[in-house]
Formats: structure tokens, sequence, C-alpha cells
């Protein structure tokens, strides 16, 4: 009993011993990659940040041409085959890392992932998405033996009177759908090939689960925001389409897809009762600026160093959109604008500051690949949930000096028009989803009819008779951003999760209004300690219950559009 007693303590000592060294060993390379990773990730972001950066303020050839390199030089970086499988090797001991050491091993694994294609293949898919996006940019749609281009005809179905002259432009804008049509299916065809040879069974699972998505939990989400918006939908719909009848002189049930002003019903009619641009006439762009400074202030969230890296105001050759950059994840954070003095310009100036604010106080000491948001999503809900501000009526007579008294006479307006912005977008964003998730399961499956199907389902909007064009296709987000709306819808589903969480702060502290001093500081300070500090060290459905104490819900949402 002795000898076998001393065997076997030798034994499990050795066993010990052996197992300590693997630990040690799964440790010490796990460090050793990663200190390399993140260097040289550094040092590449950073050249491309900052080369994005001068061309969109230049608009020069030479310095998009250079940004270009950059982000090819990235892309190249996570190729590498060799690092692609120590990762995926190292994550099999994963539960013997430090947590941070484990996670940053899987969002590198991510980035290594989704580059990983054979490079003839990612040459044409890349050949045919640049192929479509020059169709997009070039195309101009025949009217009347005319030719107008999309802005030209968006403008005129915003004012044309006349149902039979409203189709014709609305059917114009469709165009461009019948010249892409049969490339987007051949794109769809490369993405899925290129998917199988990474081990997914389509490029909708691909681009979800590289996203960080669990399809199931997504369309499970997606199902509940059908479930409970759907009758709030039909009744806002009902009102809706009530005034465009009034508008057009027709009956309710004559309303089709050309009397909406969006040609994808994705956005309401500006409302016949309200303009918020009244708030700001008078108002410098300048001032803008302030009124947004003035506020981040005042929640505890000063955005002093961003605006001061900042270009602001439009010149010739600068983008004309507006973004905001993280340059290194270590408080170079700007954004870039072309303010106005109008409503649309304050809220995207409160927008791109909410992402600005969210990157600069992202912990600085986390690994640089987890010094992000914890998903695209979550920095969109803070974006939007700032962004909506200018159509909160107290938020406009504190900061932007309204007047109380005409506020209060147009709030139900301003919450009206603001329930059917969020309502159609949400229904706009369950087509998107379903319908691009149907298109890779069967690329050359019947699309225009599946696109009409899933559009009366979720929109409420008929198809016109007899007609059998490739409409869907006139959507440039299948070739520029796709399988991605789902992202901005739950960014709005967490915007309203965080409106609740503040809501009850509030209450818990016994303020009588939102403006109350204390109310905005304990906003900002929420944010900083349990949305903005955790980067990307945690998947976020893990982030999102712990910063609001639950799962990701619709039901806020819902509650907002009731």
């Amino acid at each position: 009993m002795r000898k076998l007693t001393i065997s076997g303590t030798i034994l499990l000592t050795v066993s010990s011993v052996l197992f300590a060294k693997e630990l040690f060993d799964v440790k010490t390379e796990a460090t050793a990659f990663l200190d390399h990773y993140q260097r040289e990730l550094a040092r590449l972001e950073i050249q491309a940040s900052l080369a994005a950066w001068k061309a969109a303020n230049t608009g020069k050839k030479e310095d998009f041409d250079a940004a270009a390199q950059a982000s090819l030089a990235l892309r190249r970086f996570h190729s590498d085959a060799d690092a692609y499988q120590k990762v995926q090797r190292l994550l099999k001991s994963a539960d013997q890392l430090p947590p941070l050491q484990a996670r940053a091993l899987q969002v590198a694994f991510l980035a290594y992932q989704r580059n990983q294609l054979p490079p003839d293949l990612l040459k044409q898919v890349v050949e045919r998405e640049a192929e479509i996006e020059r169709l997009f940019g070039t195309f101009r749609a025949n009217l009347n033996g005319r030719r107008y281009s999309n802005n030209d005809l968006l403008q005129m179905l915003r004012t044309e009177n006349n149902s039979a002259k409203r189709r014709q432009i609305w059917e114009a804008l469709k165009q461009v759908g019948a010249a892409v049509a049969p490339k987007l299916v051949e794109l769809a065809e490369l993405r899925n090939q290129a998917a199988r040879t990474l081990g997914f069974a389509n490029y909708w699972q691909m681009a979800v689960q590289l996203q960080e998505h669990d399809p199931k939990q997504l369309l499970a989400i997606f199902d509940e925001l059908d479930r409970l918006t759907r009758a709030p939908f039909v009744r806002m719909k009902r009102e809706l389409d009530s005034e465009l009848a009034r508008r057009f002189r027709i009956a309710p049930d004559q309303i089709m897809p050309w009397h909406y002003d969006n040609p994808f019903f994705q956005a309401p009619p500006p409302s016949e009762k309200v303009d918020l641009d009244e708030f700001f006439k008078g108002k410098t762009k300048e001032q803008i600026v302030e009124i947004a400074r003035r506020y981040y202030q005042q929640i505890g969230l000063p955005a002093d160093s961003v605006l001061a890296r900042s270009d602001l105001y439009e010149r010739e050759g600068k983008d004309q959109h507006a973004f905001c950059t993280d340059i290194d994840r270590a408080g170079d954070v700007r954004i870039l604008c072309n303010i106005k003095p109008t409503a649309e310009w304050m809220a995207t100036t409160l927008h791109e500051l909410g992402h600005a604010v969210y990157d600069l106080h992202i912990d600085h000491s986390l690994p640089f690949n987890l010094r992000r948001p914890a998903h695209a999503f979550t920095t969109e809900g803070v974006a939007m949930l700032f962004g909506a501000k200018v159509q909160e009526p107290p938020w406009l007579v504190t900061y932007a000096g309204a007047d109380s008294k005409r506020v209060q006479q147009l709030a139900d307006a301003i919450r009206q028009q603001r329930r059917r912005e969020q309502l159609i977008f949400a229904r706009w964003t369950m087509v998107m989803l379903h319908f691009e998730k149907a298109f890779y399961e069967n690329p050359r499956g019947d699309l225009n009819t599946l696109w009409w199907d899933t559009v009366e389902r979720y929109q409420h909007v008929p198809r016109p008779p007899q007609r059998n064009e490739p409409d869907w296709a006139a959507k440039p987000h299948f070739t520029v951003a796709p399988v991605y709306y789902h992202n901005y819808m739950l960014g709005e589903l967490f915007a309203s999760q965080l409106r609740h969480v503040l809501a009850g702060l509030s209450k818990q502290q016994g303020a009588s209004t939102a403006k109350d001093a204390a109310t905005e500081k304990l906003i900002g300070d929420f944010l900083k300690r349990s949305v903005f500090r955790p980067g990307a060290s945690q998947p976020w459905p893990r982030f999102v219950e712990s910063a609001t104490g639950e799962p990701l819900t619709a039901r806020y949402f819902a509650t907002e559009v009731e």
C-alpha cells in the first residue's frame, strides 16, 4: 500500500508539473503573440485612420489612393494564414488564459477569419462590388425622354401632387434595379462561395456570425420587435395614409408605394404640423456647435478636446457627410461634419459627438483591439440616444433656447413625428433583415416576388398590380453595406433600453425634471462607468446585460411607440 501511495504521489506530482508547464507555455505563447499583434495592429490602424481622415478632408485622388493602400495593408496583415492558425490553436486553451487575454484572442480571430478568403475569389468579389458601385454612382434614370439623378427625382417626388406623375417618378427611381440586379445575383453567389470556403452555409450566416451575432438570437429579437410593433404600426399607418389620401385626393385604400416621399418607405413624409428648423432659424453654424458643446459639458461628458481636433464646416473638396473617427484609441477622437443652422445638423452634431464621447471614455488600459465599443450597434445606440434630443421638447427649451410656449404648442406634433420615424424605420429594417437572409439562401429564386411579399408582410405597403421588376435591387446597401441594416435597429433598441435605465436612475435621485443639473451629471457618470469604460472586453450580449440589468429587448422601444 505504501509503495502504491508513493507511486501515486509521484505520478500526481509529475502530472501537476506537466500541467503547470503546459499552462505556462500557453500563457507565454499567447502573451508573446498578442504583444506583437497589438503593436502591429495599432501601427497599421493609426496609419489607416490618419490617411482616411486626410482623404475625407482634401478630396484629392492621391490622398484617397494613399488611404486605400493603408486599408489594404491592414487587410493583408489579417490575411496571414499562419497567424490565423496560431490564434485558432491558442483559443483551444482559452479557459487556461486570463479573461482579457482570451477575449483579445477571440476578437483577433474574427479579424483574421474575415480575411482568410482565397485571393482570386476576393479579387472577383471586390471587382464586382466596385462595378456595381460605379453603376449606382453614374446611373441616370430616363423619365419622359430626359435623364435625371436620384436627388432630382427625390425632390420631384416630395413636391408632386398628381398620382400618375408620382408613379412615373417612383418607377424612374427603381430603374437602376434592372441595371444592377443580374450583377447583384452574381455577387451574392461569389459571396456565398467565399463564405463556404470559411465553413459557413452562406454569406448571410458568415456576415452575422463575424459580427458576433448568434443568428437564432438575432432573429428572435426581430420576431419580438415584429410582434410588439405590429399593432401600433398599423394604427400609425392608417392615420398617415388618411393624411396622404387628403393630399392626393384619393381614398385611403388607394395609397400605393409612390404616395410616400421615400421610395422604400423607410422614413415618413415631413410633418404637416411642425418643422423643427424654426427653432434654429437665426442661429449661426458656430452656435449649433456651442449648443452641442454646452450640452455635453452639462452632462459631464465634455467634448471640447474632440471639437478642437475636428473639421466642422463645409469646404470645397471635403467629404459632404458626417462621421466620427478614433484615430489612435488613446484619446485622439475627431468628428467630420458640414454643419449648417438646421435641426438636422443639430441632431447630426449631437449624434457624432455621441460616438466621440463613447470612444473617449473607453478604458485605455485595455488591450488595443478591445479599445473600441462593445459592438457597432452599441456606439450607434449611444449616438442615437443623443441625436434624438432634438426631438425632446424640454431639450429644445433648455439648450436650443426655444420659446417654451411655442414648444408646448407643438409638443404633441413633435412626439407624433418622432413616433412615426421610429415605427416606420423599425418595420423597414425587418424587410431588409428577412429579405437578405432569403436572398443569400437562394440567390436564383424569384426575388421580385419575394421582395414584395416581404414588404407587404412587414410594411403593409401593397405591391403595384402586374409589376414584376427587381425593385429590391435599387437599394445600394445590398452592395455597399451588405447584411448590416439590423445593426441600426439594434442600436435603436439599445438607445431605448438606455433611456429606460436613465429614467430609473433619475427617479432614484428624486429629480423633478430631466434638466436638473444633478440628473444630467448622473447620465454622464452612468454612461462612463457602465457603457463606455468596458470597451469590447465582453461579447455584446453579456455587456448589454451588465450595463442595463437585462438582455437586449424590444420591449422598451415598443413602449416608446405605443
